[in-house]
């Protein structure tokens, strides 16, 4: 599966159940724009491993809201202690899908950790998640997605689609989606 597929995936999972979509820097962010742009996702610009902890944060601040994050397996490895945290606060509202190429995939495609063996559901697990599942498929992917997995890692491929550049400005992309996030409920409509 390729990442802009798990992508989309998420997109609409997101979409459907009117969550707030955090999605990790880089082409990550790019691809989401470039398939679901809507004003309930925020595209991280610059702060690498901080998608699953901006993430938690909303949802812990919004128990109402379902919020999902997106994030790479070389952005969670610099925030392990991000794992740490979602388990001890288990926010029921909350879902990490972390997308595993095993490498740095917006930087040149270095390998990351997971290439020489580290295992991020056992890594998971071993922080206190207790609902962390594995997935290597579109068909695995969209049945997690529903169900009632706080971790999701996502097996990728390695390789960036061919997309253009966000066209919001930092300053458009956080007031949207501040307005979406601090109402009640999305409609799931496109708003620019």
């Amino acid at each position: 599966m390729k990442r802009i597929e798990a992508i989309a995936l998420a997109a609409e999972a997101a979409q459907a159940q009117g969550a707030l979509l955090v999605c990790n820097i880089g082409y990550p962010s790019r691809e989401l724009f470039s398939v679901k742009d809507r004003p309930e996702n925020f595209y991280m610009l610059g702060s690498m491993g901080l998608a699953s902890s901006i993430g938690l944060g909303l949802a812990l601040a919004r128990p109402e809201r379902k919020v999902m994050a997106l994030d790479g397996d070389g952005s969670v490895l610099m925030n392990l202690g991000t794992l740490a945290t979602i388990a001890h606060h288990a926010p029921k509202n909350y879902q990490l899908v972390i997308l595993d190429n095993c490498c740095y995939g917006s930087t040149g495609s270095q390998p990351t950790c997971t290439n020489l063996g580290t295992d991020l559901v056992a890594t998971a697990k071993a922080a206190g998640i207790e609902r962390v599942g594995q997935v290597d498929g579109a068909r695995e992917l969209a049945q997690a997605l529903t169900g009632d997995c706080t971790a999701i890692v996502a097996k990728i491929e390695e390789g960036n689609a061919t997309v253009p550049i966000i066209g919001l400005s930092p300053e458009q992309i956080i007031e949207r989606f501040s307005r979406c996030a601090r109402s009640s409920h999305s409609s799931g409509k496109r708003h620019s």
